[in-house]
């Protein structure tokens, strides 16, 4: 029986949050920068020539646009990411693969308060090495957590 902790609420709603503040920036950036007369007067010179102002208004719309378009594939190529704690080894986004057996020490003092433990490990090589998991990241970790402490133990 396989234990699963998907990418966390927290993480969707940053990625949803950060497109929609990318996009309102860039419409209300094009609205300024080409739309209002009052806005297009007021940063323009004598001489017809725009100032700082309304060229980043005039510039930034684009960028804004690519940057919100650049977290959209982001958040689609991570959505599929989840923890899962299988029978002989913990298996993080189906690439990073740590079996009970190399697993050394769980540090979770941080766990209750900060939402985090850490898993220290020896690698393939010999070299040893941690994985921090946080809350933040995944969804159901106290499940994962309960079922590594009883598979070193």
């Amino acid at each position: 029986m396989a234990i699963e902790a998907p990418l966390s609420k927290y993480s969707r709603n940053s990625f949803l949050i950060y497109i929609g503040i990318c996009l309102v920036m860039a419409a209300w950036f094009a609205y300024d920068g080409y739309l209002s007369k009052s806005f297009i007067e007021e940063h323009t010179n004598e001489e017809g020539r725009p100032d700082t102002d309304l060229l980043i208004n005039r510039y930034a719309p684009p960028f804004l646009v690519g940057g919100a378009a650049l977290l959209g594939l982001w958040f689609w190529a991570i959505r599929g990411r989840k923890l899962v704690a299988e029978e002989d080894e913990l298996v993080i986004s189906a690439k990073k693969r740590i079996p009970y057996s190399a697993i050394e020490s769980i540090d979770k003092t941080h766990f209750e308060n900060k939402g985090f433990f850490t898993i220290n490990y020896e690698r393939d090589s010999g070299t040893r090495a941690a994985c921090k998991l946080t809350d933040r990241q995944y969804d159901n970790l106290k499940a994962i957590l309960d079922h590594l402490v009883a598979q070193i133990s």
